[in-house]
């Protein structure tokens, strides 16, 4: 099988990887993926592969059956969203929409699992059970198209033993697959504050209460949150991304300032308590001097899990499939997926697919301008996703 599985990927590979480089010239934001999804469906038929649409607007839920009986039923997922960058890259296929680039490999993901689902139905007569394909719209955006379809009743219609996702991974070199049991991934919270003091002159700054100075004093207590309140061997991150006045100038106190932020954690318990650390430290800091500051946090994703007795059981078939030296134990990552909403329902593997290549200067990391990936990733990415979804139904 797995021989058979590398000869159908190398066979498809440059099909797969001119999916791919049309995706990437047609990238298309979180939730709004119409002809992203148009021209899976379109893919999909062409290789008699059924599916409903539909879901979240844009996403699609595929199948193959094979026909050696009834089985058990798994998932496979990839997601379909662009970011909002406007590419650097000169390739050839670069991005033809202004302002958004598939910088983080959602593309990739969406061309090799259309390549994964045409192998399974080429292969139909040799397993018995349901592979079902998760083509999913805006994982770059809360609420997550992952808890959407899940709030859709995506798995109630299609019930499955498990689910596999696949994410491209700069830092890895290309012809490696990494992966980690347990916590893998953080989940991701999105904080807002408000700091109103009173604004005037700002060479009578005894007449003000000053919010930018209140919100540099936030800025700076909240780290206690981090360095003073949480369990040392937990990791957490919570960083500051943006702050803006409502007005002022060189001359001029402003009567408000804007901060935006992320917390991040590996600690479901943890997480919310840190939330109600966040917003006593900011609220009394701002009193302390007389302003006032409101305090928004936008529950995001939560920590992504992979199941420890099933990732064990895919590592081994990865190096079944790869050699022992090309699978790689990986650290975990401050970063969030919306995949973990999954993860939270069933026994979930997330795994990376190694897309770097030093030689050829391929080194730039996801969400950024000039990400790019070794294309010859594509010569196993979808032979070894679908024997892993073949032996996953046998778990």
């Amino acid at each position: 099988m797995i021989e058979n599985f590398k000869k159908a990927s190398k066979r498809i590979e440059k099909k797969v990887v001119q999916m791919r480089r049309k995706l990437h010239q047609n990238p298309e934001l979180s939730f709004e993926e119409k002809e992203t999804s148009l021209f899976i469906k379109k893919e999909l038929k062409d290789a008699g592969i059924k599916f409903t649409d539909g879901w979240v607007k844009h996403g699609i839920v595929a199948e193959v059956k094979g026909l050696k009986g009834q089985g058990n039923s798994i998932a496979l997922r990839a997601d379909m969203d662009a970011l909002p960058i406007k590419e650097t890259n000169k390739k050839s296929y670069r991005s033809t929409n202004p302002g958004i680039m598939h910088a983080c490999g959602h593309d990739v993901h969406t061309a090799s699992l259309i390549g994964v689902a045409q192998l399974l139905q080429e292969n139909r007569s040799g397993f018995a059970g349901t592979v079902k394909f998760i083509f999913q719209p805006g994982e770059e955006k809360l609420p997550g198209g992952a808890s959407l379809m899940i709030k859709e009743g995506v798995f109630k219609k299609n019930k499955v033993k498990s689910i596999l996702g696949q994410h491209v991974h700069p830092p890895l070199q290309v012809g490696k697959v990494g992966i980690r049991s347990g916590v893998y991934m953080a989940s991701a919270d999105e904080l807002y504050f408000s700091i109103k003091g009173k604004g005037g002159h700002a060479a009578l700054p005894h007449n003000c209460i000053d919010p930018i100075l209140v919100a540099s004093k936030i800025i700076t207590n909240l780290q206690d949150v981090i360095s003073r309140k949480k369990n040392p061997l937990s990791p957490s991150v919570l960083s500051i991304g943006k702050i803006n006045s409502v007005g002022g100038a060189t001359n001029i106190i402003p009567n408000e300032v804007l901060l935006e932020g992320t917390f991040r954690s590996m600690d479901e318990k943890w997480r919310f308590k840190a939330h109600k650390e966040i917003i006593k430290i900011a609220r009394r800091t701002a009193a302390a001097f007389g302003a006032k500051c409101e305090v928004e946090i936008k529950v995001g994703y939560p920590c992504l899990i992979n199941d420890a007795k099933y990732t064990a059981f895919i590592k081994e078939r990865m190096i079944e499939y790869m050699g022992k030296s090309n699978v790689v134990e990986l650290p975990q990552r401050m970063s969030a997926e919306d995949f973990a909403y999954y993860s939270q329902l069933m026994p979930s593997c997330f795994y990376r697919l190694g897309t770097g290549n030093k030689s050829k200067g391929i080194v730039s990391p996801v969400h950024t301008s000039d990400f790019d990936i070794d294309e010859s990733a594509f010569g196993h990415s979808s032979g070894l996703m679908a024997y892993l979804a073949i032996a996953s139904l046998s778990y």
